[in-house]
This record gives structure tokens, sequence and C-alpha cells, in this order.
């Protein structure tokens, strides 16, 4: 049989180490975690900007996940999928007075934000768009998770849970992934009706549901309200 590409394996490697990061990364951060010289690094960074698999931060130098990685496979281009959310993220960070995440999956195990309104607040917030997230402990996850090809899906006990999930409509987080912080999320679809993003907000455990875990509805309407706004937005008919 034939080997496999190194050149490939080391681009493979750099954007796994780049989706799964925090925050952007340097040259030298992702040299070091895929262990490879910092100028191989450079020029396999450099061929994965061009064809937009990773974009970097003229000020910093630093490096995300591109737009072009997020797109793949996807009915709809993910900047349009921004730029018709835009306005509804925005009011609904207004109303609820919360965080509000747009988020697309990457692979099986992660989300990356795509899209981040601040809280209407005068507190320290750092932009999260390029941050990748667990799947099965975030509810955007979640909910991208559910409404994603079967064989894609987890299987066992989660696959109970996620069937709930599209049942409903919407899915959460109660602490999972920060503590005494959860998250409610539903939903984008694009024409024709495939989920291509989920729209969230994100705030602490006791404000966002009751005390029997249940969201509270006020804000569970906002979301699924803005969800279908941007479903609606991108053509989907059925809302």
């Amino acid at each position: 049989m034939p080997g496999t590409v190194q050149s490939i394996e080391r681009a493979a490697a750099i954007l796994r180490v780049v989706a799964r990061a925090r925050d952007p990364l340097g040259v030298t951060d992702i040299a070091q975690a895929v262990g490879l010289a910092k100028t191989t690094t450079h020029g396999l960074l450099r061929t994965l900007l061009q064809v937009g698999f990773v974009q970097q931060d003229r000020a910093t130098g630093r490096y995300t996940v591109g737009t072009g990685l997020l797109r793949l496979g996807d009915p709809l281009d993910l900047n349009e999928v921004r730029a018709r959310s835009s306005n509804w993220a925005d009011a609904l960070a207004a109303r609820s007075g919360h965080t509000v995440r747009l988020a697309t999956l990457a692979g099986a195990d992660e989300v990356v934000v795509v899209h981040h309104v601040f809280r209407p607040d005068d507190s320290a917030q750092v932009l999260e768009v390029g941050t990748a997230l667990p799947a099965r402990t975030t509810g955007l996850g979640k909910v991208l998770l559910a409404h994603a090809p079967e064989a894609r899906r987890p299987t066992g006990s989660w696959a109970t849970e996620l069937a709930e999930v599209r049942a409903r409509g919407w899915g959460v987080d109660r602490g999972e992934h920060e503590p005494e912080r959860g998250c409610i999320a539903a939903p984008v679809r694009g024409p024709g009706g495939p989920v291509v993003a989920a729209l969230g907000i994100n705030g602490p455990v006791t404000v966002l549901f009751d005390g029997r875990g249940a969201p509270r509805p006020v804000l569970l309407g906002m979301v699924t309200d803005a969800a279908a706004a941007v479903s609606r937005e991108l053509g989907h008919g059925g809302g």
C-alpha cells in the first residue's frame, strides 16, 4: 500500500491544534505543539492561510480557524450565515442581557464559534470567534450533534438525549462545560431544512434555568424565536 503524505499529515496536525485552542496561537506555540521546526510550521500555515483553512490576526500575527475550513460540507457560505444572523444576534443579546454565540460543527467532538455578541454590560469580555468548544457538554454542541448526519452522531446513551433535543427543538447545558454557567440554544436552518448552525445564549445557570433545571420560558422563547428568524433570513420557509 502507498505511504501517507507527510505534508498533509503535518497540516492536519496543525489544524487540530488551532481548532482546539481556546485562544489564537502564534507560530512558536503551534510549532511546539506539533513538534515541527518553526520554519516548517510557518510554511504550512502560509499554505493553510491561502486556502482559507486558517486566518491570521494582522495585529498579533496569531492564528485561528479559517472560514474555508468551517464551510466544508456546508450548503451555505459561512459569511452569509454570519451576516444574516448579525442583527438577530445583536437583538437577542440586548433583549436577554446575555452573551450570544453562533456556532457550527467541526468534526465529531467540537463546535466552533463563528459569531459572538457581548452581553450588554460594562464588564470585561473576550471575543470568542474561532474558539473551539466541546460538542457533548455545550448546548450549542448538543443541538448540532442532534441534527448532524446519523453517521456523525454519538451512540449509546447519547442517542436518547440527542433524540429529545431534535424533538423539542432546543438544547441546553447546565454547568456541564463551565461551572455555574449554562446555555440555551436552538438550531438555525438553511434552505430545505438542514441545520447549518446553532444560536444560543450563555449566562449563569441560576438565571437561565428555574429550580427544577427547566429553561426560563421567556429566555427560551427569545432564543427559539431568534433562531427561527435567522432561518427565515437564510431561506428556510418552515421557520
